[in-house]
């Protein structure tokens, strides 16, 4: 992350939202050091500062150095959405970066959120999409679940899916949560985490 100094905050965040090409509330800063100096002569403030264009290039030039690495030709475009960013990787074999049920795209999903989070310092929500291979997913995941959902509404008897990385989870909770007489709780653990449908007659 780059550092700005300014005579004091409003400056150095000046400085920085013109460096960028951003207004000043779209950066996340930290201020590195403050002196007031001698009857406020002197005084400056240097701060470290990102936007949500500095997470979108770092993702996009980790992701293209990786591909580099491995000499396999790929197409990486990164967007942002309500803070959550969105990974879409087009390659010359992408059923070897998706991997069997999704594991390798899972896991490559993984690395790339913990190395952004490090970088910045904070929690970051990412989503690598291969091709459209997890909108595919989620739309099949879905349906299997509201036809479980409604067997649940004719027998009363709870059922549990089987295990499915968070994303999906999340997917399938969001599309069955209009559904009348179910609701839906995570229970497990690690890579066991699965989602159970519960007969809701309350819910109506």
């Amino acid at each position: 992350m780059n550092t700005y100094t300014g005579k004091n905050l409003d400056d150095a965040l000046k400085a920085a939202a013109l460096d960028k090409g951003v207004e000043t509330d779209q950066l996340t800063y930290t201020v590195i050091e403050e002196t007031s100096g001698f009857l406020g002569l002197g005084s400056k403030t240097t701060i470290s500062a990102y936007c949500d264009l500095d997470i979108i290039d770092f993702m996009k030039s980790y992701l293209d150095s990786y591909f580099q690495n491995i000499a396999m030709e790929a197409n990486v475009e990164v967007s942002e959405e309500n803070g959550f960013f969105h990974v879409n990787i087009d390659a010359d074999n992408n059923a070897i970066l998706i991997g069997k049920n999704g594991q390798t795209l899972q896991a490559i999903n993984t690395v790339l959120k913990s190395a952004a989070s490090s970088e910045f310092k904070r929690r970051i929500g990412v989503l690598i999409d291969i091709n459209g291979y997890k909108e595919e997913k989620y739309q099949k995941v879905c349906s299997l679940a509201r036809r479980v959902a409604k067997t649940v509404q004719r027998t009363k008897t709870d059922a549990v899916l089987d295990p499915m990385p968070a994303d999906e989870r999340k997917a399938v909770h969001n599309y069955l949560s209009t559904m009348k007489y179910v609701r839906t709780v995570s229970e497990g653990e690690g890579n066991q985490r699965r989602l159970k449908i519960c007969y809701a007659p309350e819910k109506e």
